[in-house]
């Protein structure tokens, strides 16, 4: 397992050793105005407990989320749908910042709340048929550090690091296809995270 906690804010160093992009910008937003940010999204974001639906049973968890864009996309994961609500200032700014800093262009966001270390995310992907196939997924953070950590879905390799308050992480390539990544929970931490994975949904028609 590679385990990546010293200085990584090198945004062209890929973290992974195969089979996908993933960039690590560290902190793009100092202190005060990471801590405003924060402070506002807690705020004024509409929270809501995520719900899933696990071997056909509805499962309605501790962690909150909130789905935001251009338009009122629809976005399916976990077998539930979620419609965007307009944007906020605060994520406007947010997304015109992470937009300046990757170069790509994103048209909606999905934002969660773990209010402790106890909350996290299990092994995942995010490869729905909504979001467009191997582009840029940029994941800002806010609040409590936490560890991050990268699974390859074949070979088992691990990558782990650190994403600190006000830091930018950006998945892209074919990191969805190989690679699942988690969010590990932890009794170490007692205050809340928001994460910010700012996206690009391609509508069918």
């Amino acid at each position: 397992m590679m385990t990546l906690f010293g200085n990584l804010s090198d945004s062209s160093l890929n973290l992974l050793p195969r089979d996908g992009t993933v960039n690590y910008y560290g902190q793009i937003i100092d202190k005060e105005d990471a801590d405003r940010f924060y402070h506002k999204l807690l705020e004024k974001i509409e929270w809501k407990n995520d719900e899933a639906v696990i071997f056909g049973k509805k499962i309605v968890t501790k962690r909150k989320v909130a789905w935001y864009g251009d338009e009122e996309f629809q976005y399916t994961y976990s077998k539930t749908t979620k419609t965007a609500l307009p944007w906020t200032e605060e994520l406007l700014s947010l997304k015109k910042l992470v937009e300046e800093k990757t170069g790509e262009k994103f048209n909606s966001c999905l934002l969660n709340l773990y209010h402790t270390g106890d909350e996290g995310m299990a092994y995942h992907s995010d490869a729905e048929k909504d979001l467009k196939k191997n582009g840029a997924i940029a994941s800002v953070s806010l609040g409590a550090e936490r560890k991050f950590s990268f699974k390859h879905k074949m070979s088992g390799e691990k990558v782990e690091l650190i994403l600190e308050h006000g830091s930018l992480l950006v998945m892209k390539d074919e990191t969805q296809s190989y690679w699942l990544h988690r969010l590990p929970p932890t009794k170490k931490v007692s205050m809340p995270r928001i994460n910010l994975t700012f996206r690009t949904i391609e509508e069918k028609y």
